[in-house]
């Protein structure tokens, strides 16, 4: 599909929402007029600027980059399965990286354990 064929166009912050990849439009339009936004490449920085089909997008979103090929414009801010119809995810796979290196997934220690932590720190049970 390009871009005369289909003349599907739409401003890019309120793609980005309509996708759901922010939760306000204003944060998207912010994300973009930061910056913080390459649409084919080339870094915009008006949240005015129109996109449409075909056309790759790559921003920081949290601490991932994120890369997206857009596949369709969106009528409306729908629910997930149809906010991930309008593009194709081209980011790299994430590395598992645990958020805190102390924690090894156990989540909160039983009663058991908390006893036996205070025994290891040299506390007695009274």
């Amino acid at each position: 599909m390009t871009e005369a064929a289909t003349g599907e166009r739409l401003r890019i912050d309120k793609w980005l929402w309509q996708a759901r990849f922010f939760k306000t439009r204003s944060l998207a339009a912010k994300v973009v007029s930061g910056g913080h936004l390459r649409v084919n490449g080339d870094k915009i920085d008006k949240p005015a600027r129109n996109v449409g089909p075909d056309d790759v997008l790559t921003f920081a979103q949290g601490r991932d980059i994120r890369v997206v090929r857009i596949l369709a414009i969106g009528t409306r801010r729908g629910p997930a399965p149809e906010a991930q119809a309008l593009y194709e995810d081209l980011s790299p796979p994430k590395a598992d990286i645990p958020k805190n290196p102390r924690y090894d997934g156990k989540g909160r220690p039983t009663k058991k354990d908390r006893r036996q932590i205070d025994l290891s720190h040299g506390q007695t049970l009274d």
